[in-house]
Protein backbone atom coordinates (compact mmCIF):
# COMPACT_ATOMS: atom_id res chain seq x y z
CA UNK A 1 0.00 0.00 0.00
CA UNK A 2 1.27 3.72 -0.85
CA UNK A 3 2.28 5.85 2.09
CA UNK A 4 1.11 9.08 1.32
CA UNK A 5 2.28 12.74 3.16
CA UNK A 6 1.43 16.11 2.87
CA UNK A 7 3.68 19.51 2.23
CA UNK A 8 2.55 22.46 3.32
CA UNK A 9 5.41 25.16 2.69
CA UNK A 10 5.82 29.20 3.38
CA UNK A 11 7.34 29.53 -0.14
CA UNK A 12 7.68 33.22 0.10
CA UNK A 13 11.23 32.16 1.29
CA UNK A 14 14.12 30.53 -0.83
CA UNK A 15 15.60 28.65 1.76
CA UNK A 16 12.14 27.24 2.56
CA UNK A 17 11.07 26.44 -0.87
CA UNK A 18 14.64 24.58 -1.36
CA UNK A 19 14.00 22.34 1.39
CA UNK A 20 10.43 21.41 0.13
CA UNK A 21 11.69 20.68 -2.87
CA UNK A 22 13.84 18.27 -1.31
CA UNK A 23 11.58 16.62 0.89
CA UNK A 24 9.28 15.72 -2.17
CA UNK A 25 12.33 14.18 -3.81
CA UNK A 26 13.16 12.06 -0.46
CA UNK A 27 9.64 11.17 0.06
CA UNK A 28 9.11 10.47 -3.60
CA UNK A 29 12.23 8.10 -3.68
CA UNK A 30 10.98 6.33 -0.73
CA UNK A 31 7.87 5.31 -2.15
CA UNK A 32 5.53 7.77 -0.72
CA UNK A 33 2.62 9.84 -2.76
CA UNK A 34 3.35 13.20 -1.83
CA UNK A 35 0.61 15.90 -2.02
CA UNK A 36 0.92 19.32 -2.04
CA UNK A 37 -1.65 22.65 -2.78
CA UNK A 38 -1.32 23.91 -6.29
CA UNK A 39 0.36 27.32 -5.50
CA UNK A 40 2.91 26.26 -3.62
CA UNK A 41 3.95 23.51 -5.74
CA UNK A 42 3.98 25.79 -8.89
CA UNK A 43 6.46 28.26 -6.44
CA UNK A 44 8.48 24.74 -5.46
CA UNK A 45 8.52 23.72 -9.08
CA UNK A 46 7.53 20.20 -8.53
CA UNK A 47 3.79 20.28 -9.88
CA UNK A 48 4.96 17.13 -12.21
CA UNK A 49 6.77 14.96 -8.96
CA UNK A 50 3.40 15.76 -6.41
CA UNK A 51 -0.71 15.05 -6.37
CA UNK A 52 -1.71 18.18 -6.81
CA UNK A 53 -4.49 18.66 -3.49
CA UNK A 54 -6.63 21.39 -2.75
CA UNK A 55 -9.94 21.72 0.14
CA UNK A 56 -10.47 20.73 3.09
CA UNK A 57 -10.10 17.16 2.50
CA UNK A 58 -6.46 17.59 0.94
CA UNK A 59 -5.25 15.61 3.58
CA UNK A 60 -7.23 12.48 3.40
CA UNK A 61 -6.21 9.36 4.10
CA UNK A 62 -2.62 10.73 4.05
CA UNK A 63 -0.17 9.14 7.03
CA UNK A 64 1.71 12.12 7.74
CA UNK A 65 1.68 15.92 6.98
CA UNK A 66 5.04 18.45 6.86
CA UNK A 67 4.90 22.04 7.34
CA UNK A 68 8.00 24.54 6.55
CA UNK A 69 7.74 27.60 7.70
CA UNK A 70 6.83 29.15 11.17
CA UNK A 71 3.87 28.42 13.58
CA UNK A 72 1.69 30.53 11.01
CA UNK A 73 1.99 27.76 8.26
CA UNK A 74 1.81 25.03 11.54
CA UNK A 75 -1.34 26.94 12.13
CA UNK A 76 -2.56 27.25 8.23
CA UNK A 77 -2.19 23.40 7.87
CA UNK A 78 -3.86 22.11 10.77
CA UNK A 79 -6.88 22.86 9.04
CA UNK A 80 -6.25 20.24 6.66
CA UNK A 81 -4.75 17.83 9.20
CA UNK A 82 -7.29 17.94 11.86
CA UNK A 83 -10.44 17.03 9.97
CA UNK A 84 -8.57 14.26 8.65
CA UNK A 85 -6.56 13.09 11.98
CA UNK A 86 -3.46 13.26 10.48
CA UNK A 87 -0.55 14.08 12.40
CA UNK A 88 1.80 16.78 11.88
CA UNK A 89 5.41 17.52 11.98
CA UNK A 90 6.75 21.17 11.31
CA UNK A 91 10.04 22.50 10.25
CA UNK A 92 10.76 25.95 11.94
CA UNK A 93 11.66 28.60 10.00
CA UNK A 94 9.77 31.29 11.94
CA UNK A 95 11.11 33.76 15.45
CA UNK A 96 9.89 31.08 18.10
CA UNK A 97 8.63 27.88 17.01
CA UNK A 98 6.59 26.10 19.84
CA UNK A 99 4.21 24.38 17.17
CA UNK A 100 7.25 23.86 14.20
CA UNK A 101 9.41 21.85 16.89
CA UNK A 102 11.59 20.53 14.62
CA UNK A 103 14.60 23.01 13.07
CA UNK A 104 16.16 23.32 9.72
CA UNK A 105 19.45 21.13 11.20
CA UNK A 106 17.94 18.80 11.84
CA UNK A 107 15.79 18.12 8.23
CA UNK A 108 17.99 14.53 7.40
CA UNK A 109 16.59 13.03 10.54
CA UNK A 110 13.20 14.18 10.71
CA UNK A 111 12.74 12.25 6.83
CA UNK A 112 14.32 9.61 8.09
CA UNK A 113 12.33 8.79 11.08
CA UNK A 114 9.44 9.55 9.20
CA UNK A 115 10.12 6.99 6.33
CA UNK A 116 10.96 4.62 9.30
CA UNK A 117 8.06 5.35 10.70
CA UNK A 118 10.46 6.15 13.72
CA UNK A 119 8.22 8.93 15.89
CA UNK A 120 5.54 9.51 18.38
CA UNK A 121 1.99 11.15 17.90
CA UNK A 122 0.25 12.91 20.78
CA UNK A 123 -2.91 14.61 20.85
CA UNK A 124 -3.32 18.48 21.76
CA UNK A 125 -6.54 19.84 22.93
CA UNK A 126 -8.33 22.18 20.95
CA UNK A 127 -11.05 24.59 21.88
CA UNK A 128 -14.67 24.93 20.00
CA UNK A 129 -16.63 27.91 19.66
CA UNK A 130 -20.37 29.06 19.46
CA UNK A 131 -21.72 32.31 19.23
CA UNK A 132 -25.29 33.33 19.66
CA UNK A 133 -27.40 36.26 19.38
CA UNK A 134 -30.93 36.40 20.53
CA UNK A 135 -31.19 32.76 21.76
CA UNK A 136 -29.57 31.37 18.15
CA UNK A 137 -26.53 30.06 17.12
CA UNK A 138 -25.07 32.28 14.05
CA UNK A 139 -21.25 31.04 13.82
CA UNK A 140 -19.20 27.84 14.57
CA UNK A 141 -15.23 27.87 15.10
CA UNK A 142 -12.45 26.24 16.38
CA UNK A 143 -8.95 26.58 17.46
CA UNK A 144 -5.64 25.16 18.10
CA UNK A 145 -3.85 28.08 20.44
CA UNK A 146 -6.87 30.21 21.51
CA UNK A 147 -9.93 31.88 20.28
CA UNK A 148 -10.25 35.28 21.60
CA UNK A 149 -13.12 37.87 21.36
CA UNK A 150 -11.95 41.67 20.99
CA UNK A 151 -13.10 44.78 20.52
CA UNK A 152 -14.22 46.31 16.96
CA UNK A 153 -13.68 50.03 17.75
CA UNK A 154 -10.02 51.18 19.30
CA UNK A 155 -11.91 54.33 20.39
CA UNK A 156 -14.16 52.24 22.86
CA UNK A 157 -13.54 49.85 25.43
CA UNK A 158 -15.21 46.21 25.17
CA UNK A 159 -17.98 45.87 28.29
CA UNK A 160 -17.71 41.68 29.25
CA UNK A 161 -19.05 39.40 31.44
CA UNK A 162 -17.23 36.07 31.80
CA UNK A 163 -18.92 33.09 33.31
CA UNK A 164 -17.72 29.71 33.88
CA UNK A 165 -20.16 26.70 33.77
CA UNK A 166 -22.80 28.81 33.63
CA UNK A 167 -22.07 30.68 36.96
CA UNK A 168 -21.47 34.54 36.48
CA UNK A 169 -17.51 34.88 37.70
CA UNK A 170 -16.13 38.13 35.95
CA UNK A 171 -17.28 41.57 34.71
CA UNK A 172 -15.44 44.60 33.48
CA UNK A 173 -14.34 46.75 30.50
CA UNK A 174 -11.27 45.22 28.44
CA UNK A 175 -9.47 45.10 25.02
CA UNK A 176 -10.77 41.46 24.95
CA UNK A 177 -10.80 38.35 26.84
CA UNK A 178 -8.68 34.95 25.40
CA UNK A 179 -10.04 31.27 25.73
CA UNK A 180 -6.31 29.47 25.10
CA UNK A 181 -5.33 26.09 24.89
CA UNK A 182 -2.39 24.96 26.80
CA UNK A 183 -0.62 24.52 23.46
CA UNK A 184 -1.73 28.36 22.76
CA UNK A 185 -0.22 29.33 26.49
CA UNK A 186 2.89 30.67 25.23
CA UNK A 187 1.08 32.33 22.02
CA UNK A 188 -1.36 35.66 22.34
CA UNK A 189 -2.45 34.38 25.79
CA UNK A 190 1.22 34.74 27.18
CA UNK A 191 1.50 38.19 25.59
CA UNK A 192 -1.47 39.73 27.14
CA UNK A 193 -0.11 38.41 30.25
CA UNK A 194 -1.08 34.66 30.50
CA UNK A 195 0.70 31.60 32.41
CA UNK A 196 3.08 29.18 30.29
CA UNK A 197 1.13 26.00 30.52
CA UNK A 198 2.60 22.42 29.69
CA UNK A 199 0.96 21.03 26.69
CA UNK A 200 0.47 17.77 28.35
CA UNK A 201 -1.72 19.63 30.63
CA UNK A 202 -5.33 19.17 30.52
CA UNK A 203 -7.37 22.57 31.23
CA UNK A 204 -7.71 25.91 29.69
CA UNK A 205 -6.63 29.46 30.12
CA UNK A 206 -9.16 32.77 30.48
CA UNK A 207 -6.91 35.78 29.92
CA UNK A 208 -8.63 39.56 30.29
CA UNK A 209 -6.45 41.63 27.62
CA UNK A 210 -5.78 44.96 29.16
CA UNK A 211 -8.78 44.92 31.64
CA UNK A 212 -10.04 47.60 33.53
CA UNK A 213 -10.81 45.95 36.97
CA UNK A 214 -9.36 45.32 40.29
CA UNK A 215 -9.65 41.88 39.98
CA UNK A 216 -8.46 40.59 36.17
CA UNK A 217 -6.27 37.92 36.67
CA UNK A 218 -5.38 34.74 33.95
CA UNK A 219 -7.26 31.82 35.34
CA UNK A 220 -6.99 28.24 34.34
CA UNK A 221 -10.46 26.00 34.69
CA UNK A 222 -10.77 22.42 34.44
CA UNK A 223 -10.96 21.02 30.47
CA UNK A 224 -14.50 19.93 30.87
CA UNK A 225 -15.79 23.66 31.70
CA UNK A 226 -17.89 25.67 29.78
CA UNK A 227 -16.51 29.74 29.14
CA UNK A 228 -19.25 32.07 28.23
CA UNK A 229 -18.08 35.62 27.32
CA UNK A 230 -21.18 37.75 26.78
CA UNK A 231 -20.85 41.39 25.05
CA UNK A 232 -22.58 43.40 27.70
CA UNK A 233 -23.02 47.28 25.61
CA UNK A 234 -26.43 47.10 23.27
CA UNK A 235 -24.27 49.07 20.55
CA UNK A 236 -20.66 47.97 20.73
CA UNK A 237 -19.68 44.41 18.25
CA UNK A 238 -16.75 42.83 18.55
CA UNK A 239 -15.21 40.46 16.75
CA UNK A 240 -13.99 36.47 17.47
CA UNK A 241 -10.71 36.05 16.08
CA UNK A 242 -9.22 31.78 16.00
CA UNK A 243 -5.32 31.41 16.10
CA UNK A 244 -5.50 35.04 14.37
CA UNK A 245 -6.40 33.34 11.06
CA UNK A 246 -10.62 32.84 10.88
CA UNK A 247 -12.57 35.86 11.94
CA UNK A 248 -16.44 36.08 12.75
CA UNK A 249 -18.04 39.41 13.18
CA UNK A 250 -19.76 39.60 16.65
CA UNK A 251 -22.97 41.92 17.04
CA UNK A 252 -23.91 44.05 20.05
CA UNK A 253 -25.09 41.41 22.82
CA UNK A 254 -23.74 38.03 21.73
CA UNK A 255 -22.87 35.67 23.68
CA UNK A 256 -19.74 33.55 22.93
CA UNK A 257 -19.24 29.84 24.20
CA UNK A 258 -16.01 27.84 24.56
CA UNK A 259 -15.53 24.23 25.13
CA UNK A 260 -12.95 21.73 24.94
CA UNK A 261 -12.46 20.57 21.11
CA UNK A 262 -14.59 17.51 19.49
CA UNK A 263 -11.32 16.69 17.66
CA UNK A 264 -7.62 17.61 18.66
CA UNK A 265 -4.85 18.18 16.36
CA UNK A 266 -2.32 15.39 16.28
CA UNK A 267 1.45 16.45 16.39
CA UNK A 268 4.17 13.75 15.49
CA UNK A 269 7.64 14.46 17.18
CA UNK A 270 10.69 12.62 15.76
CA UNK A 271 13.36 13.94 18.18
CA UNK A 272 13.62 14.09 21.69
CA UNK A 273 11.90 16.95 22.94
CA UNK A 274 11.76 18.79 26.51
CA UNK A 275 9.44 21.64 27.00
CA UNK A 276 11.41 23.08 29.62
CA UNK A 277 14.67 22.88 27.58
CA UNK A 278 12.37 24.95 24.52
CA UNK A 279 11.14 27.58 27.12
CA UNK A 280 15.04 28.25 27.92
CA UNK A 281 16.09 28.60 24.16
CA UNK A 282 13.11 30.46 22.86
CA UNK A 283 12.92 33.01 25.52
CA UNK A 284 16.53 32.65 25.94
CA UNK A 285 15.96 32.26 29.99
CA UNK A 286 19.01 33.28 32.27
CA UNK A 287 19.49 29.76 33.79
CA UNK A 288 23.09 30.71 34.45
CA UNK A 289 24.18 31.19 37.35
CA UNK A 290 21.70 28.78 39.73
CA UNK A 291 22.55 26.43 41.87
CA UNK A 292 23.90 23.00 40.25
CA UNK A 293 24.29 24.35 36.62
Amino acid sequence: MTRSAVVVAHTGRKEIRSMATSVVSKLTDAGFEVRMLAAEAADCEVTDEVTIVDGPHAAAGAEILLTFGGDGTFLRASELARPAAVPMIGVNFGHVGFLAEAEPDEFDETVASIVARRYSVEERTTVDVEVSSGGMLIAEQWALNEASVEKASRERILEAAVSVDERPLLRFGCDGVLCATPTGSTAYAFSAGGPIVWPNVDAFLVVPNAAHAVFSRPIIVAPHSVVDVELISPELPAVLSCDGRRSVALPPQARIRFRRGKQSVLIARAHEWNFGERLVTKFQLPVRGFRGM
